[in-house]
């Protein structure tokens, strides 16, 4: 199962990029043996648009063309501050059933600095918390890798997480 992470803004070059690259490497190479992979990552502008409805639309809108899900093999997952909250393995054993079900790319989309516009959450098979603070959307990208490579490694039996 390909993974995608459809994002608006760009990582500048320096330490959150590098970290994430860490991870996304990481989750290449591990994800293999448990057929979870390639991990794409989308960088989207963010929208000009006068009001932030309108930004949001814009960018929700742009989100859902890069991560097309009408084949029915594709699911997207919108990161959103009202969405579900898991913990680690919970979120492990909902990767392996997507994979399981047959689902060919998941794609995680991460809405602008005014949140997900309707349309993008409306799209999405599951709306998820990286908890109850507000981050940045730099550092909403590193942890949600990591959590795509802790997950990978509670799915192989690799001892990394160690709950």
């Amino acid at each position: 199962m390909r993974i995608s992470i459809a994002a608006i803004g760009r990582l500048k070059a320096g330490p959150e990029r590098e970290l994430y690259q860490r991870y996304a490497e990481r989750v290449d190479g591990a994800g293999r043996a448990v057929a979870i992979g390639p991990l794409k990552l989308i960088e989207l502008p963010e929208s000009r648009a006068a009001s932030a409805i309108a930004r949001m639309g814009d960018e929700a809108a742009r989100l859902i063309a890069k991560c097309d899900a009408s084949t029915g093999s594709a699911a997207r997952i919108a990161l959103d501050e009202g969405g579900k909250s898991m913990t680690s393995t919970a979120f492990a054993h909902m990767l392996a059933a997507h994979r399981d079900a047959g689902i060919s790319e998941l794609s995680f989309l991460i809405g602008g600095a005014d949140g997900h516009g309707k349309a993008a959450k409306d799209a999405s098979a599951t709306r998820l918390s990286l908890g109850a603070m507000t981050l940045p959307h730099g550092l909403a990208r590193i942890v949600l890798v990591e959590q795509l490579y802790r997950s990978i490694t509670i799915i192989s039996g690799h001892p990394y997480h160690r709950a």
